[in-house]
């Protein structure tokens, strides 16, 4: 039976792997470590530990603790990035239809699960890694606020609406997605992904009641 269970073991975990794959194992064991001991308790023999892997192999895929962590936060922006703009580059949507895509991508199980939250808040919060996040990530931030801000100024054309600003109602959105992903983190029971974009739908409603409804 211990025969049994070392091969068992042996084709769970190959000694030999791709680099990307052996990245991704590590990157997933690092989201894995922040969210349960925050970035300043995550240490490389911690994250080897997570994944089932040696040290020396994570020294030879990550120079260093920060270039690790550097890939980690990017890792998690990307997918995020990726997840709505395969919507915003679909010609066939409206421009509304865009503007719930990314909505929905912001609150996706796959991308606001409370252990990705974890790690985007302990970027957040932690003074030595929100210049990190800076310099790496909030260009995707920007992008995005910028092309919600694109989306709305096209929704008030279609609806002649007379009194929005869309680069305001962009900044709102911006701060409503913030402010749910740390209800979210914060308070499981409660606040959920559906129920937060039902309530960033609604406050859309209040300004775009011809393209978005309660």
């Amino acid at each position: 039976m211990g025969a049994t269970a070392k091969k068992t073991d042996t084709q769970k975990k190959p000694r030999t792997a791709p680099p990307e794959v052996r990245r991704a194992q590590l990157i997933d064991a690092t989201i894995t470590c922040i969210s349960k001991c925050g970035i300043s308790g995550t240490t490389l023999t911690g994250v080897t530990k997570e994944a089932g892997l040696s040290l020396g192999l994570v020294n030879f895929h990550f120079k260093s603790k920060d270039a690790l962590l550097t890939e980690t936060l990017n890792t998690l922006a990307a997918e995020h990035r990726d997840l709505w703009m395969k919507a915003v580059q679909r010609e066939d949507l409206s421009a509304a239809d865009k503007l719930t895509a990314i909505i929905e991508a912001q609150f996706h199980p796959s991308i606001c699960s409370r252990k990705k939250l974890a790690v985007w808040f302990a970027f957040f919060g932690e003074a030595g890694h929100r210049k990190s996040y800076r310099e790496n990530s909030s260009q995707f931030d920007i992008e995005r606020q910028e092309i919600c801000a694109g989306l709305c100024r096209q929704i008030i054309a279609e609806g002649d609406y007379a009194s929005p600003d869309a680069d305001g109602i962009s900044m709102t959105l911006e701060a409503m997605f913030d402010g749910f992903w740390l209800n979210m983190l914060m308070y499981p029971s409660k606040f959920t992904g559906k129920a937060a974009v039902k309530q960033v739908r609604i406050y859309l409603a209040t300004l775009f009641p011809c393209h978005f409804n309660a």
